[in-house]
């Protein structure tokens, strides 16, 4: 499902700019959005958060569901 795919490639934007903050203390968002409080970083924030709890229903999927998704007859 394209919703999935969209929702682990942004999880793993927001785990890419988390591992940057722990390692060097750069928010790349921030950086590109002109600061953390601006409009813009905190739309990006709150998406790649929505992504993230998006991500949460693909631990409860069998894998029955995911090969149906994969191959609809």
């Amino acid at each position: 499902m394209i919703m999935d795919r969209i929702a682990l490639i942004l999880s793993i934007i927001g785990a890419l700019n988390w591992g940057s903050i722990g390692l060097f203390q750069f928010d790349i968002v921030a950086w590109i959005c002109g600061g953390s409080a601006s409009l813009l970083a905190r739309i990006i924030y709150t998406v790649v958060a929505l992504a993230g709890v998006w991500c949460i229903s693909l631990l409860f999927r069998t894998r029955e569901t995911f090969d149906e998704l994969e191959d609809p007859q």
